[in-house]
């Protein structure tokens, strides 16, 4: 779910056909025409490839609310729940082990932004989180080199100055006939988006500015709970993992109506079409549902693909798939790379730009972050070499799953693989040291 759309029901009890959805589904089954890429192997640019190779773009960012990497067809999943946005999978370069952040957007979004992770970031400690405007993020390092940025938002909790996150946008705007709600997303905005972005997009101020480039955000909701049922879409039944489908179909149609949009601009031959989610979904695994709460790779594992301009010659030479795992906390810097821009001095992540272009997808670990809040407790988790380590609370549990042979995390093997264990706890702990923590401004409210 997004930031805002992100429910405080911490799980509500429901019945959820899962449809072939697992979270070890196969990561690459919908791209076979790619070239698969992982540590050590390079694609056609190899070794050699320069993030130089790569010109100035511009980027659209397309997130996706509570969007599951293993529901995707391009992974393998078995409904054709987004047709529009497996056709760009095949022109892209998808990365089949990508993780938010965190697992609800009012942790996952700011972070992304600021290539930060949540937890060291200044903010009040409510679930709906606000952040200071101390923390730099995206757009506040592209304004210093005269770029525009502009996002649409689909959730009251993404209006102006509620989360704290839109400084350093020229143009900030959520769809309208929409009010918050604590509890659940009822609402049904991607019709609304669509044209609000394509409103956006047709702004000269925007899309022909001084810099020549631009930078535009959209963040679609409608698969967050509430599930809701579609005349547009196939109707798959009436779980709610059937109704899930039909939110991810709808939602992937009217992206499709904006894709088209874009490639039909003279501006679109130059922009980057960026397609990820805020955060996982969760339909009775480990007893959970929704989102937050956990950090279990039916929270975290997300999609997350690089969309390159058909004709573009600095494009990499072949749609690519990418095994090695990648953190949305890349994200930032990797947009300002394809912007031309460096990274703010604050930023964390690393810039995917190098094997965007061709080069060594080489291994490093990920983090996953969840600070306690007034209806979260704290969480985190280490993910390195195909094992991942989830702390509870103040590290006073862990569990430890080896996801190659276990992808749905069903068999902890933490007090078994004791070798194992001691070596992701010391990375664990050293990757920790390298987080501030900072307390919440007022504390955390009492539930």
């Amino acid at each position: 779910m997004m930031l805002a759309a992100c429910s405080r029901d911490r799980g509500s009890a429901g019945a959820g056909g899962d449809a072939g959805t697992g979270a070890g589904a196969s990561a690459s089954a919908g791209a076979s025409a790619s070239t698969s890429v992982s540590a050590g192997a390079g694609a056609s640019a190899g070794a050699g490839a320069s993030a130089s190779a790569l010109a100035p773009y511009n980027v659209i960012l397309l997130s996706i609310d509570s969007l599951r990497a293993d529901t995707m067809p391009w992974a393998g999943y078995s409904r054709d729940v987004a047709p529009r946005l497996t056709e760009l999978s095949k022109r892209a370069v998808v990365y089949t082990h990508a993780y938010s952040i965190s697992s609800f957007t009012s942790k996952s979004l700011p972070a992304m932004l600021a290539s930060r992770y949540p937890s060291e970031m200044p903010r009040d400690g409510v679930f709906f989180t606000k952040y200071r405007e101390s923390t730099p993020m995206l757009c506040d390092v592209l304004g210093e080199s005269g770029v525009p940025c502009a996002a649409g938002m689909a959730h009251a909790y993404l209006g102006k100055g509620y989360a704290g996150i839109d400084h350093g946008f020229a143009k900030w705007s959520v769809v309208p006939g929409i009010t918050f709600d604590y509890n659940t997303d009822p609402f049904v905005t991607s019709q609304k988006l669509t044209p609000l972005a394509i409103e956006m997009l047709g702004d000269g101020k925007l899309t022909d500015n001084a810099s020549g480039r631009f930078f535009a955000w959209f963040h679609f909701m409608d698969p967050h709970d509430e599930y809701q049922s579609h005349k547009e879409s196939p109707h798959f039944g009436s779980k709610l993992k059937d109704l899930y489908d039909e939110e991810v179909f709808y939602t992937d149609l009217w992206i499709g109506k904006l894709v088209d949009f874009v490639v039909a601009q003279p501006w679109g031959k130059r922009t980057v079409i960026v397609v990820t989610s805020d955060h996982g979904e969760a339909f009775g695994e480990h007893f959970k549902w929704k989102h937050a709460q956990e950090l279990y790779e039916t929270h975290v594992r997300v999609p997350l693909m690089f969309v390159f301009p058909k004709d573009a010659s600095s494009s990499p030479r072949a749609p690519r798939v990418i095994d090695e795992p990648r953190s949305a906390i890349d994200l930032a810097p990797t947009i300002l790379a394809l912007l031309g821009s460096k990274p703010g001095a604050s930023m964390q992540g690393s810039s995917l730009a190098m094997e965007l272009a061709g080069g060594v997808a080489a291994p490093r670990d990920v983090v996953c972050d969840l600070p306690q809040d007034e209806y979260n407790d704290k969480r985190r988790a280490l993910v390195h070499d195909g094992w991942k380590l989830i702390a509870f609370n103040n590290d006073e549990r862990f569990a430890l799953y080896r996801l190659v042979d276990d992808p749905d995390e069903k068999v902890d093997l933490y007090a078994k693989e004791k070798d194992v264990a001691k070596d992701m706890l010391a990375r664990f702990r050293e990757a920790s040291k390298a987080i501030k923590d900072v307390a919440p401004t007022g504390g955390i409210p009492k539930h």
